[in-house]
Formats: C-alpha cells, structure tokens, sequence
C-alpha cells in the first residue's frame, strides 16, 4: 500500500520500522517539530524523524494540521490508501479522516474501550490491572471511540512498571498493524464497534497524580501508582515540608495500626502507615535539595523517628 505514517515519540518508531520491513510504501512521515530538551534547551528531533530520515524517507513536521492548506494539497497529491497513526500527538481533523480509501489507522496502547486518552499504559499499571493490549482501530472525531479492528493482549508483570510495559507494548503492536492492513486490503478484517458501557478514560498524567494520599490510599493502590507513574510523575509525599521522593517503594505486612501517614522506623527501615491498616516501606529516596540515597542511609543522617508524619 501506499502510506502515511504520523508518530513522534518512541513508542511510534517500531511501527514505522514493520511497516516499511512489510513492503509497503511510506510515501511521508509526520512527525511533530523538533522541540527544546534538557537544561541547555537544545532543539531535539523526535525519534520518528531520525527513524525516517536514516530510512531515507521524505518527513514534514507541521505546527499545525488542521487548518493548513499546504499539508492537506500535500497529503491530497499522495492520495495514500491508508494513514497510520501512533503516538503523534496531534488530533486527526475530519478532512483528514476522510482522506484515504482505508481510513486513518490508530495503533493504541489498551484494549479498547478501556482506558481512552493520552496515558492508557500508564493508567492501566496505576490502577492494578494484569492484563493489557493493543487495538488497532479506525480513528474518528470521538477520543478513541473509533471502531475496532484488531486487538492483542498482553499480560502486565506483578512488578513491571509503566516505563517497561511502553517498551513490550511498542514492539507487540508493530506487527498488529502490519496484520490490521493486510486484513483491510483483504476484506478479512471487520471494524466493531466500541461496547461504550466499558469505557474509561486514561487523562493526560499531571504532577499531582505522583502525590501519596496515604489517608485515601492503601498500601498496594500507592505502590501501583508508583509503578504506573514511572518515569514522571513518579510518587512523592512531603516531609517537614519539604518535597520526599519515593524511588522505590514495596508493600509490606503490618499488623499495628496507625494513623495514615505515620512514620514507623524499625531497623533502619522507613515504614508508612496507609489506608484500611495496610503498611509501605520506601526503600530508597531524595529530599528535596539533596542527592538519591538507599532510605537505610537517609535514616542515619535525618534523625528520623517513629511517630514523624508525612505529607
């Protein structure tokens, strides 16, 4: 087939790799505008462009889509039969939608209707569940509410964070797209329609989802979110006002009670009490102003003791 790619980040860069390993033409890439990163604010290409520009293949990075009458005669003079869509970032206008004979093909990390939105993978790990997927789908003006084409689930690891689930994801979809055209071009593959009675929402992460509500939140809901929010926002609690980060965390059994956000120090351990009288240990942390340490070694200089409470 003849195609359009549109991705950005890397999650997007396997897809792009099948595709082309498929033998189908990718006549321009899409990607979004190099961007500033780091400290020094050096302007970056996203991993899609670098991705298209070693394959030799012809890339634009538009600030804008939907109103752009050079990249719609652009796209127009293509004629694709299909755009394929992962992780670009952008929301796909109705005139683009209408462009190409096979549609615009979203790849998407959940198994739909689960967890639509900007972060499923993310949301998903958060919220303790053991299976996930990808769905391939036919985009349209709803927030992923396009029908389904083909999904594929994946088991999530008891300890896997959302930062390896991406990785596994990203490679498992890639031939889920390859087999979704190849359906399409067949008439073997059926779009269905979305169940909207399943349907959750997966909103974009904010700073404040990484903060530890140990009143509302048992122990093993704040060690899911650690896990799902990795690398960012993280978890984060305060300690004498002061910003503590928990870089790694585990549930551990307790049968004291205590009031949720009560410090207990017992062999150089930091325990936590939560809701419901479940308890979590933070194995290692930063204080705000200070450098990344095992907490045995922060216990030994901070003069922490039982009793203190956090948040």
């Amino acid at each position: 087939m003849k195609l359009v790619f549109c991705g950005t980040p890397r999650f997007a860069v396997p897809t792009l790799g099948a595709l082309l390993a498929a033998g189908h033409e990718i006549a321009l890439v899409v990607s979004q505008p190099d961007r500033p990163v780091g400290r020094t604010q050096q302007m970056t290409a996203p991993p899609v462009k670098e991705t298209a520009l070693a394959a030799g293949l012809k890339i634009t990075q538009p600030e804008k889509i939907r109103n752009n009458p050079e990249f719609r005669a652009q796209l127009k003079g293509i004629a694709p039969d299909a755009i394929v869509v992962v992780a670009y970032g952008r929301i796909i206008p109705p005139w683009m939608l209408a462009l190409p004979r096979l549609g615009c093909i979203n790849l998407h990390a959940s198994l739909l209707p689960k967890y639509r939105g900007a972060a499923p993978i993310q949301w998903a790990v958060a919220m303790g569940e053991t299976v996930t997927g990808n769905t391939t789908m036919l985009l349209e003006e709803g927030l992923d509410t396009g029908p389904i084409l083909l999904q594929r689930e994946i088991a999530i690891a008891p300890e896997q964070t959302a930062a390896a689930l991406f990785e596994v994801l990203a490679k498992d979809g890639a031939p889920l797209v390859v087999e979704t055209l190849r359906g399409l071009q067949q008439a073997t593959v059926e779009p269905k329609r979305q169940d909207e009675a399943g349907a959750t929402l997966a909103p974009i992460l904010t700073r404040e989802d990484g903060r530890m509500d140990f009143a509302a939140r048992t122990a093993i809901e704040l060690w899911n979110r650690w896990r799902g929010f990795q690398p960012w926002p993280g978890a984060y609690t305060s300690l004498d006002g002061k910003k503590l980060i928990a870089h790694q965390m585990r549930v551990v059994g307790k049968a004291s009670p205590s009031e949720p956000g009560t410090v207990e120090v017992a062999d150089h351990r930091l325990l936590i009490a939560c809701a419901h009288n479940s308890w979590i240990e933070i194995t290692e942390l930063q204080l705000e102003g200070k450098k990344r340490m095992a907490a045995s070694d922060f216990l030994r200089g901070a003069g922490l003791h039982s009793g203190i409470r956090l948040g």
